[in-house]
């Protein structure tokens, strides 16, 4: 049978999708981006999304075993918004009911709440209990935040302190973050479409850091002079957005400082990943940086 991976040639969903063409897999991508160059060439198949067309979508997923959903959206741009990507993952849920899929294998956030002020955390949670109440097989895995080559966080962070003489942290940066690897993360999910029973399962990386404790990390490997300092977190906000202006992109969002200072990026279960962010920074530190990640310009832009 066919696995459906949305988001294939992005982030996890790459990872995922390299693992199972290594397991001799047939693998599909749902994309918003079909005709952007494919770096598995035709060892999958394209689709567009096809959330303006529900029978069309599936029609796509018959046939299909397990969708891995890596869809969501980080921050709500010019008609993207949370609420759309709601309202699409809905459809892709009752897509996937209606075309027989075996297992819905679903990426959402660690601490997710339909009480949340903040409305990624919120979405988040709504759509847990959307698949929960589907009756659809399913798995749900929560990251904290996920790290890797490809990352835009902990990339730019470090193009900052290579660049500027001064990293602003919002707030004390006392608040703390467990990150994961995105190896670890596409293995979780890999597993959990192996089973059958429906779980949620937080994947959290084996150390946690406060996040003055990881800038400062990446600052040491790196070698950089940037100085560290704290700000009020409006003024953080600002001084980031003013960096926005020149790369022309969102660096970070007002909600995504008030996740921080929540402490949602980190988990009280054990740790379900293996790699270690302290050793995978050394041996990434000489490209870590490098060059800017734009949030935009990967989503948003063709």
């Amino acid at each position: 049978m066919w696995n459906v991976v949305t988001g294939a040639t992005g982030y996890t969903g790459k990872h995922i999708t390299q693992k199972l063409l290594s397991a001799g897999e047939k693998v599909k991508t749902l994309t918003g981006h079909p005709h952007r160059p494919n770096p598995f060439g035709d060892r999958i198949q394209v689709l567009p999304f096809n959330f303006d067309n529900p029978p069309a979508l599936t029609e796509n997923l018959r046939g299909v075993g397990t969708i891995f959903n890596t869809y969501w959206v980080r921050f709500s741009y010019g008609r993207t918004t949370f609420d759309s990507a709601i309202e699409n993952t809905r459809i892709l849920i009752r897509s996937a009911r209606t075309a027989g899929v075996q297992r819905f294998i679903h990426v959402s956030i660690a601490n997710p709440s339909e009480n949340s002020p903040l409305p990624y955390y919120r979405g988040k949670a709504v759509l847990e209990r959307d698949l929960r109440e589907s009756g659809l097989s399913y798995a749900i895995v929560r990251p904290t935040v996920i790290f890797g080559t490809e990352d835009i966080l902990i990339n730019n962070i470090a193009w900052c302190l290579r660049r500027f003489p001064v990293f602003a942290l919002p707030g004390d940066g006392a608040y703390r973050i467990q990150p994961i690897f995105v190896e670890d993360m596409a293995q979780i999910m890999i597993q959990a479409a192996q089973g059958r029973e429906n779980q949620i399962t937080d994947a959290v990386g084996p150390e946690t850091f406060t996040f003055k404790e990881i800038v400062q990390l990446i600052r040491r490997t790196i070698e950089s002079r940037s100085k560290v300092i704290c700000l009020p977190p409006p003024t953080a906000l600002l001084m980031s957005r003013i960096v926005g202006l020149f790369v022309k992109d969102i660096l970070l969002t007002e909600e995504e400082i008030q996740g921080l200072l929540a402490n949602l990026l980190v988990s009280n279960q054990r740790p379900t990943g293996w790699t270690r962010f302290s050793d995978w920074l050394e041996r990434n530190a000489a490209s870590l940086g490098g060059k800017y990640a734009s949030e935009l310009g990967k989503h948003y832009r063709d």
